[in-house]
């Protein structure tokens, strides 16, 4: 099928901007699927799941896992399925987040993930994420917020005073990555992270209760926004491409399959904490996955109880699953950084990435099966294999295939500057593997 990449790009963009944080990221994705028709779970209830409908359920409200359901018994159909990650790297704020310093007030952070450091340097950034708090009646409650306009800045140190900065710089994220917030004016008007929240609760939520902030995670932004960039427009820059991009993929195709009329399993994952290993509850490495899987297969399978377990080794074995994270694309400044013949050129297609030492989970009988729905769907496709004397990243697909054992590639768009505060795709690469994903959900067999 043909994918218009105007019409991809156009709801592109908005969701990348309402999506600053995991959290935010896991809402957005959540209220496009249930605009949509997908109904909402609940872990802790009972699922009575019926065939031909679709459904959603989220943990921790940073991971979600939708899929619709089929007629046929998925321990002989298998599921098709396709996950991708929520977070990103960036600046988080440290429990006790207000550190008043000489002049100014600033935020005491510390790096989520493998981020490029100095992109953050003098951009306007805001603050999102969840807070946990008390009531004045002593209830508990939790929110997420998301202060949108720009409240902070790291200011670069002039090169008058650094006169090496351009040829020997190292950044020390202790002491200079502090966003500065606020003059420092004395202790009686220096801003406290509890006044700063009760404000945010009463303008964006209506809340006026607060008493006290008990808890919270909360990230540090970049609000320039989204935008198509080039003399063409060849060119998507954003926050946060790595991986929100492919969230959306799989979010805006598993929503397209649930308007088919096929009875065909499928199912989406987006997890928390990838930039920081998929450790936990609902990371990759966690146990959501493999739970949803296994109730499915208690509903839907037509094997005994004392079988069930079989039924769903049966399910992962019949089953494809599609690891959705950017690729490196070949960067015209630092070619020699790519293998001579594995530089994936943006606009070019979806990227099959290869590692002789599983850092990534594709074979030659998963990379076959992808080939194939892209020569189906007409769309052009990449690979990347890193540098022989380079070390390789990783995604949740090793992860997922060593966990549960369903057979995995890893795939993506390439992308320039991963893991900068700003990264940049080809426009048209959103709609070349929205292509694949909408067939692969809808094809008769994963």
């Amino acid at each position: 099928m043909s994918v218009n990449a105007s019409a991809i790009n156009k709801e592109l963009l908005p969701f990348l901007q309402q999506s600053p944080s995991p959290f935010h990221a896991t809402a957005t994705m959540l209220t496009m699927l249930k605009a949509a028709g997908f109904e909402l779970l609940q872990e802790e209830d009972v699922w009575q799941l019926q065939p031909d409908k679709a459904y959603v359920v989220t943990r921790n409200e940073s991971s979600i896992i939708a899929f619709t359901t089929g007629r046929a018994d998925p321990a002989e159909t298998g599921i098709a399925m396709a996950g991708a990650h929520t977070d990103s790297p960036c600046l988080k704020l440290k429990p006790n987040a207000i550190k008043p310093h000489k002049a100014a007030t600033q935020f005491a952070v510390e790096v989520y993930g493998g981020a490029l450091l100095a992109p953050w340097f003098d951009r306007d950034l805001s603050l999102a994420g969840r807070v946990a708090f008390k009531r004045k009646n002593g209830e508990l409650a939790s929110a997420l917020l998301d202060w949108q306009r720009a409240i902070a800045m790291v200011p670069s140190l002039a090169i008058h005073l650094d006169r090496d900065a351009n040829t020997n710089r190292t950044i020390n994220p202790q002491t200079q990555l502090p966003p500065v917030f606020a003059l420092n004016q004395g202790e009686a008007t220096t801003p406290t992270l509890d006044s700063l929240v009760a404000d945010a609760l009463s303008e964006q939520l209506g809340v006026d209760d607060f008493s006290e902030l008990l808890a919270h995670e909360l990230f540090l932004y970049d609000t320039q926004p989204p935008a198509m960039v080039g003399i063409n427009n060849e060119f998507i820059t954003s926050a946060r491409l790595d991986n929100l991009l492919s969230c959306f993929l799989c979010t805006d195709a598993i929503r397209h399959a649930a308007q088919q009329e096929k009875g065909q399993f499928s199912l989406m994952v987006c997890n928390d904490h990838e930039e920081v290993g998929s450790a936990s509850a609902c990371g990759a490495q966690g146990p959501f996955l493999q739970s949803v899987l296994s109730r499915i297969a208690a509903r839907f399978s037509h094997a005994e109880i004392n079988q069930q377990s079989e039924a769903v080794e049966r399910m992962i074995r019949r089953s494809l699953f599609l690891s959705i994270d950017n690729a490196h694309g070949l960067h015209p400044n630092f070619a020699d950084k790519h293998d001579a013949g594995h530089g994936p050129l943006l606009n070019q297609g979806p990227v099959i990435k290869i590692n002789a030492n599983q850092r990534y989970a594709s074979n030659s009988q998963s990379t076959a099966r992808f080939v194939n729905i892209c020569q189906r769907v007409k769309v052009p496709y990449q690979s990347f294999v890193v540098r022989s004397d380079m070390g390789c990243g990783s995604t949740i697909g090793p992860i997922t295939a060593s966990g549960i054992g369903v057979e995995t590639i890893d795939i993506g768009v390439p992308t320039w500057g991963m893991h900068s505060i700003r990264e940049t795709a080809g426009s048209q690469d959103a709609a070349y593997l929205a292509a694949a994903l909408c067939d692969f959900f809808t094809s008769d067999t994963p």
